[in-house]
């Protein structure tokens, strides 16, 4: 059977699948702590966003952003290896938003965006920063971060369904 045969929806459901699978099996979530920043590099690519630390550290983020769900990041000591790493697209990590965070600090978080618009009439018009996120293991969600008029602090946040995944009859 050649994939001319094969329905065009069959064809982009197996393919998802097996990105999916893949993705599942080759994410950064796997490093040991120890680990040496330069072997996760080797592994998974250049970072989507780095960002300095406190402690001389930096935190590095590889996210899956814009079209996926998923993004890790790696909080890295000043020698240059990894203390801790995890998933960070989830409603734990959004809690952890504070009004007033500058974009900066909510890159540094969540690393980069998935989309950036403009929302709301009037005085309620807003920058707003858009990471798609997968709840529950299950539910497409998007996650939205209001970022005021000037786009350059947090104002407000709340999650939603991704609407690339409603069904419209």
């Amino acid at each position: 059977m050649t994939t001319s045969a094969i329905p065009l929806t069959l064809q982009r459901v197996g393919a998802l699948a097996l990105l999916a699978a893949l993705a599942g099996c080759a994410n950064p979530d796997s490093a040991k702590p120890g680990t040496p920043l330069t072997e996760m590099e080797k592994q998974y690519g250049a970072p989507s966003s780095q960002c300095p630390a406190p402690d001389g550290g930096q935190r590095v983020i590889w996210s899956q952003q814009p079209e996926g769900s998923y993004a890790w990041a790696a909080d890295i000591d000043s020698s240059g290896r990894v203390v801790r790493v995890g998933q960070i697209l989830r409603p734990d990590f959004f809690a952890s938003i504070q009004p007033g965070w500058t974009p900066d600090q909510v890159r540094c978080v969540f690393g980069p965006p998935a989309k950036v618009r403009r929302a709301g009439l009037g005085e309620m018009n807003e920058v707003v920063w858009t990471y798609r996120y997968i709840e529950a293991q299950h539910w497409h969600m998007n996650f939205y971060v209001y970022m005021g008029a000037q786009g350059n602090a947090v104002t407000h946040y709340h999650s939603g369904p991704d609407d690339r995944y409603q069904r419209s009859e």
